[in-house]
Formats: structure tokens, C-alpha cells, sequence
């Protein structure tokens, strides 16, 4: 029996790397929730299975750079994922700046496709994009949160989750990798829509802010 080895507990599942017919392979398995209904947690674990399941699948026929499912199993809430070797992009900003300016152009591109297949990724950071090792090609992993959306709030979160995790873990790289990624999505997007959703990024932004503010002065 090849050798299991947990890799991550996150809030939702938690990722094993193992082998399948000789091939290294990730395993997500979506816990359960103690909080929940038994029949409530077994029905959300069971469609958010499927329904990440069939979200990889239409990027994968759209030539996204994402790991291929390879089994899928919504009774046990088990997924069974292609696994990238590689670098987080995250780590890979603090060693190699300029291969990071290409790689978020080319990031730019895939959410582009992404958000016009009205899909948004809910989670998109650094930490969820892997550079491969072969060829540096990007492959945006973990759609735990992904759905099918058109609203352009939806879609603007994305871009905000992005932009906030290179605010907190590459400041002074901000503005040249996120110019980078909106030159990509806008070369899909067109530049009309991008700048409605840059304008849905601002207010986003904006009304964190202001809900931050009011809870430090409850303080």
C-alpha cells in the first residue's frame, strides 16, 4: 500500500499526498462539520464535492492550467487531484521577480477565461497558484470555494482576494504584478469591462474599510 502523507488540514478538507498505479496524486476529503445536522453536512459535503468536481473539469476543457480530477467520490466527500509538482507563487515573488512579472500576466489571462465561463474562484491568493517545476507554467489550484457566478461583485472579489494577498506578503511588489495580471485579463476581458471591475474592486475595498474602522473604535 503506497504511503499516505497529510500535507494540509484547512477549515474545509484536508489534502493527502499519495500514490495511485504509480503516479503521485493528491487526495482531498471534505470533513465533516460536528456543528451541522448529520443529513445537512452530508448533502453540503456531497454537492460541494460534485460541484468542484465539474468546475475543474470546464476549466480543464478550456485549456486552463489546473490538475486534472482523477476520481471522484461525493459519498465519502473525496476528490482525488492530478498533483503539480512545483513552487507556490507566493515563494516564488520573493525569488524571482521578473519570472513573477510573466507569470501574472499569464495568471491575468486564465481568470479572464475563468470569470467568462462565469466561474469565480472564491479563494484566489498566491498560496492557491502553483508554479510548476518543468516548464514554470501556473496552475491555479483548491476551487473549494469556486462557484458559477456572472455578477460582476462576485467576480470583483476575486480581483480584490488577489490584490489583498499581495498587499500583505509582497508590498513592494504590488504595483508592478498586479499591472502585470490586469494587462492579461484585460487582453480576454476588453478594456470596458475591466474598468467596471476595477470600479466593483474599489468599493469593495472601500467598504472594508469602513467596516474595519467601525469595529476598532468599538474597541
Amino acid at each position: 500500500m503506497a504511503k499516505i502523507e497529510l500535507i494540509r488540514k484547512g477549515a474545509e478538507a484536508y489534502l493527502y499526498k499519495t500514490y495511485m498505479l504509480g503516479i503521485p496524486v493528491i487526495i482531498k476529503h471534505r470533513i465533516s462539520k460536528e456543528y451541522r445536522d448529520k443529513v445537512l453536512d452530508y448533502r453540503i459535503r456531497y454537492h460541494r464535492t460534485i460541484l468542484e468536481a465539474k468546475i475543474i473539469g470546464t476549466l480543464r476543457l478550456r485549456g486552463l492550467p489546473v490538475p486534472a480530477v482523477l476520481l471522484v467520490d461525493p459519498a465519502k466527500a473525496i476528490l482525488v487531484l492530478e498533483y503539480i509538482e512545483g513552487t507556490m507563487l507566493k515563494e516564488l515573488i520573493s525569488r524571482d521577480i521578473e519570472l513573477s512579472k510573466r507569470i501574472f500576466m499569464e495568471l491575468g489571462k486564465y481568470i479572464g477565461i475563468m470569470h467568462s465561463e462565469s466561474i469565480v474562484h472564491g479563494d484566489l491568493t498566491t498560496s492557491n497558484v502553483i508554479v510548476r517545476q518543468s516548464d514554470n507554467k501556473p496552475f491555479i489550484i483548491d476551487f473549494g470555494l469556486a462557484h458559477y457566478s456572472n455578477d460582476i461583485e462576485d467576480q470583483g472579489v476575486d480581483i480584490h482576494l488577489m490584490l489583498r494577498s499581495l498587499e500583505s506578503t509582497h508590498p513592494k511588489h504590488v504595483d508592478v504584478l498586479f499591472k502585470e495580471f490586469l494587462k492579461g485579463y484585460t487582453s480576454v476581458r476588453g478594456e470596458e469591462y475591466t474598468r467596471k471591475l476595477l470600479d466593483k474592486v474599489k468599493e469593495i475595498r472601500m467598504r472594508g474599510r469602513y467596516v474595519e474602522e467601525r469595529r476598532l473604535k468599538k474597541i
